[in-house]
């Protein structure tokens, strides 16, 4: 008899913040079901203030499952479709997302229409390109999310100077903006 699999949610404390690993079974992620995940995280169940803050960067998501799959998780169709409708339904991917993990990029890999996967020699996974112009399309529209709940969490300019930096780093891209030289912290 097999076991059911079942959505998870855990915290781990992670260098003194809590890092919350939210895993999907396989057969909720190919239904297209994150249902459980907005009963505890959707818009109206978020905090504000200081708990908020205290949330950015802490969500590591996982799919279980595809461990034995030889494929990249963004060339897998039910992978690409389930990220999207997750996406489009909880597009706060930039501001909870643990920029430590390339969970990120491989979520973001599967809702963007082009990308290249080049497989190395000696190397178990591959190497994926994307289209640049898609994908700073695609972060620049997240960016309004993220503003959103940096609001909602009473956020101070140079904390959202701080996060987009890295966004934008963590993504290999140029970012050539400076502070504004009236934050406090900016000096």
């Amino acid at each position: 008899m097999v076991a059911p699999k079942w959505t998870i949610a855990y915290d781990l404390n992670v260098m003194g913040s809590d890092l919350i690993c939210y895993q999907f079974s396989r057969s909720k992620a190919e239904r297209g079901d994150f249902t459980h995940f907005l009963s505890l995280y959707g818009q109206d169940k978020l905090p504000s203030g200081r708990r908020l803050r205290e949330m950015m960067g802490s969500m590591v998501f996982l799919v279980d499952g595809y461990d034995l799959d030889p494929r990249e998780i963004h060339a897998i169709p039910e992978m690409r479709r389930f990220y999207s409708a997750f996406h489009e339904a909880w597009p706060y991917w930039l501001y909870f997302c643990d920029l430590n993990q390339d969970g990120l990029k491989t979520m973001i890999f599967c809702c963007l229409k082009s990308f290249t996967t080049l497989q190395v020699d000696g190397q178990p996974t591959g190497v994926t390109e994307t289209d640049p112009l898609e994908l700073v399309r695609f972060i620049g529209k997240d960016f309004l999310s993220m503003n959103a709940i940096c609001e909602r969490a009473e956020m101070f300019e140079h904390l959202i100077y701080e996060r987009t930096k890295q966004v934008f780093l963590y993504f290999g891209l140029p970012f050539d903006s400076e502070p504004d030289p009236t934050w406090p912290s900016a000096r």
